[in-house]
């Protein structure tokens, strides 16, 4: 009966860290690419496999390689604002802020992304970045 009950308590142990490394590694991608949505924090405990792979996947992405973060944030807040998608730009500039992106920067990106998408899309990315980095 001992041994079962000690069994119990590391597996709680084992949870328990297993929770602390994952919240960590939320707040670290959270000050990389800005708020993490609802449903990435719930794969953390609906699908944690899931949840590992695509963090593996993310670093992949977002490390710098050819390109810098900062230029790919460049590059996700524009195709963001092109998709017209209000949370993703929201996402994106909130970690552009954190990778000291700044409001010249944006705006620059986003008269690209004028160019390729047209007004609508350039609108709407400056109003959020209005609202954003003010």
């Amino acid at each position: 009966m001992a041994a079962k009950k000690t069994a119990v308590k590391k597996t709680a142990a084992k949870k328990t860290a297993a929770k602390k490394g994952t919240d960590k590694e939320l707040e670290t991608l959270e000050k990389k690419i800005g708020k993490v949505p609802k449903f990435f924090r719930d794969l953390t405990t609906r699908e944690p496999e899931m949840y590992r792979l695509v963090m593996k996947f993310e670093q992949h992405i977002w490390d710098d390689g050819e390109l810098s973060r900062k230029t790919k944030k460049l590059i996700a807040i524009a195709i963001a604002a092109a998709l017209r998608d209000q949370h993703a730009v929201h996402a994106q500039l909130a970690g552009a802020k954190n990778l000291g992106v700044t409001k010249a920067e944006v705006e620059e990106a986003l008269r690209v992304t004028f160019l390729l998408s047209g007004m609508p899309a350039y609108v709407y990315g400056k109003a959020q970045l209005d609202e954003v980095m003010k």
